[in-house]
């Protein structure tokens, strides 16, 4: 690559990786993480759970089939940053609106290419999820090492990603009726239960427990979203009010909020799961999946007991919880994303196994 590198990434402990930027052009500080997916960046791009992160492309070449209008996993994206290692700035795809680095100008997103990511992934891995500054390449090392260090990443990014008004996603022929509490929802996952014949009613992360039964819901869905799960505090509050008189299906951190919920506790994982290849097993039908993950947090396993919740899913990596039910309470969730975007669709029946839910069968 015969750039001059004018862009530096400052790390907590002080490293610096170099490259030239791409996208917007300013300095932030964020939370850097990587992602070890081949493809989908527009997803992860669009992914409301990356809110404040800065993200780590793991594969080396970014850009290459553009921005496709159908892809999108929220209107507005809020990722900080895409940090890559070859950028295409021509994309070759007859599905392409626009190009990766229109859509990050327009949005506001800073990207970097030109940096060493095999190196900088496995630093992270290494030595966990740290803040990050990213700056101009002549930013004394001290002069920004000072400002990360006086610069906190916000909490309140579920409430800034959220809804503010209550609205409908109609299916084709509709069967049932589902509120969705949106932390960050990704479209896909309303696509999937819109294909399922279910009108989805997406709500705001504090909506009401009176105020979802109001609406009549034949379910209530939990979303993925950004942060630190229990900062969602409403949340929380709501699947207590709620948990048994309808069914409830949780994906990512709606699966932490549940687990909260029951009593059970979460914590921070070094480096998290981001990617999509991640084996996880289904203790009950003793199947292995391939998954699309994304989170900071997990359920901690041993806090289950007595809650009522039970494991049902776990991550063959590291034995991390990634399932749970109570079936008394007809309240089921997962870590990972079954709505597949991007990833392997291996687990696309927890949409069905909601749908038996809410339709009584007893094989849900």
């Amino acid at each position: 690559m015969n750039r001059i590198y004018n862009k530096k990434i400052i790390l907590e402990d002080g490293s610096e990786f170099y490259g030239y930027g791409f996208g917007a052009d300013k300095e932030i500080s964020v939370e850097l993480v990587f992602n070890t997916s081949m493809v989908g960046y527009q997803e992860i791009l669009s992914d409301p759970s990356y809110t404040t992160q800065a993200v780590v492309m793991t594969y080396p070449l970014i850009g290459n089939y553009g921005m496709c209008d159908e892809d999108y996993e929220t209107g507005k994206p809020t990722i900080s940053a895409l940090i890559v290692r070859e950028f295409n700035k021509e994309p070759s795809n007859f599905r392409a609106a626009k190009s990766l680095e229109a859509v990050m100008l327009e949005q506001g997103i800073v990207g970097m290419a030109g940096v060493d990511t095999r190196q900088l992934a496995r630093h992270i891995r290494d030595k966990g999820i740290c803040k990050a500054l990213i700056t101009s390449a002549e930013e004394p090392k001290l002069v920004g090492f000072t400002k990360l260090r006086l610069t906190n990443i916000p909490t309140d990014v579920v409430a800034k990603v959220s809804t503010k008004e209550p609205w409908v996603s109609s299916a084709v022929e509709p069967r049932f009726r589902i509120v969705a509490v949106d932390c960050g929802i990704k479209h896909n996952i309303i696509r999937c239960l819109n294909a399922r014949g279910c009108d989805v009613t997406v709500v705001p992360w504090d909506t009401t427990a009176q105020e979802v039964m109001a609406l009549r819901p034949d379910g209530l869905f939990l979303s993925n979203g950004p942060g630190n799960p229990e900062n969602a505090k409403p949340v929380i509050e709501l699947v207590r009010a709620l948990r048994g008189k309808l069914p409830m299906f949780g994906i990512c951190l709606g699966h932490q909020i549940i687990a909260l919920a029951y009593g059970a506790k979460t914590y921070k994982l070094k480096f998290g799961h981001r990617g999509g290849n991640h084996p996880v097993k289904n203790l009950i039908t003793g199947k292995v999946e391939i998954t699309s993950q994304n989170h900071s947090y997990a359920v901690e396993g041993e806090s289950l007991e007595q809650t009522g919740l039970t494991v049902t899913h776990i991550n063959l990596l590291d034995g991390t919880v990634e399932g749970q039910q109570c079936s008394r309470d007809r309240v089921f969730s997962v870590q990972y994303h079954p709505e597949s975007a991007p990833g392997p669709q291996d687990s696309t029946y927890l949409f069905d196994q909601f749908i038996a839910m809410m339709e009584g069968r007893e094989d849900a």
